[in-house]
């Protein structure tokens, strides 16, 4: 173990957070985690580098950056956390959100992989969105703070395994655990697997629940996006997640929406409308499913939904079922 010559190691979610730790000027280090993980893949088996440098190619092919850029900052951001070991304390600030939760199961798998490079390490998860504090109320979200427990850390490196993983079973079957030590879990797991085609719609909760506000006369992205996070009991997914979503059903194979002949690019269009097609607005009636018309291929977590590899959650009986194509 190293020995530890430094402070705290202030390890959250994003540059927001991070901005208003140093306005609060809590002392230590802050590093700021990043990754969009419900978003592209995220496989089993890697080095902590290795999926890295995945992560960083899948968010620069949504045009959500340059790559070398992303590749770059993850490289740095790794080496603060291989060198963890030198902090005399690692302080973990995370929110309830699907965003943030995963990012948590990441560090709590490294952190149980490698009990040697901590002395004392201390969780702070509450509900409060840590982007929208002020440098006071952040600061007095320090009395939640609590050392985290080798059951959170064995349930976060299970629940990391479960994501990882090629199949969605694993990630499931945590609904049937004891995910007490982790209060924000289940929510996380039940949300994710929102994320599944629905067996009726065939769609996704994002992508149904954008058509349904489109349809209901919502058509310029910027409001829309926010009568969206209106939707969200614990808001996720950023306005360029939104953006790429709607982008995705004006070019599958049956669109589902329509911005007639303008072609998209990936950087957000504030005033930009989105039209439902003739096949988006039956989906939304329930006269059709999106199911045997548009085919998946998207990556959650360790799964690869494919048109070989079609799984559907279905929220109502709380099930997940193999829901091929027709």
């Amino acid at each position: 173990m190293a020995q530890a010559t430094e402070g705290i190691l202030n390890i959250t979610n994003g540059d927001c957070a991070v901005e208003i730790m140093s306005s609060a000027s809590l002392p230590g280090r802050y590093l700021p985690w990043r990754d969009i993980l419900h978003e592209g893949p995220v496989p089993a088996g890697l080095t902590l580098e290795a999926l890295s440098d995945v992560r960083a190619a899948a968010i620069a092919g949504r045009g959500w950056g340059d790559g070398e850029a992303i590749r770059t900052s993850f490289a740095e951001r790794d080496a603060i956390l291989r060198n963890a070991g030198h902090y005399q304390k690692i302080r973990l600030w995370f929110e309830h959100d699907l965003y943030d939760q995963l990012q948590l199961l990441q560090l709590l798998a490294w952190f149980a992989e490698h009990p040697d490079e901590v002395t004392a390490l201390s969780l702070i998860c509450t509900d409060q969105y840590l982007g929208l504090t002020t440098p006071a109320s952040l600061t007095a979200l320090l009395a939640f703070e609590a050392p985290v427990t080798a059951d959170q850390l064995a349930l976060g490196s299970d629940a990391w395994a479960a994501f990882c993983a090629d199949s969605p079973e694993p990630w499931a079957g945590l609904l049937q655990r004891d995910t007490s030590a982790l209060p924000f879990l289940e929510g996380t797991v039940r949300r994710l697997l929102e994320e599944y085609p629905d067996p009726r719609t065939g769609l996704p909760r994002t992508a149904y629940q954008a058509l349904c506000l489109i349809a209901q006369g919502e058509q310029g992205f910027s409001q829309l996006f926010s009568e969206y996070q209106r939707t969200e009991s614990r808001r996720f997914m950023g306005d360029l997640g939104f953006w790429g979503l709607l982008v995705d059903m004006t070019r599958a194979a049956s669109p589902l929406l329509t911005v007639g002949d303008r072609l998209l690019p990936s950087s957000i269009l504030a005033d930009q409308p989105f039209m439902l097609t003739e096949f988006g607005r039956a989906v939304v009636a329930g006269r059709d499913t999106a199911l045997n018309r548009v085919l998946p291929d998207r990556w959650l977590g360790g799964v690869h939904l494919t048109a070989d590899n079609s799984w559907c959650w279905d929220s109502a009986a709380q099930q997940l079922s193999r829901c091929d194509p027709a």
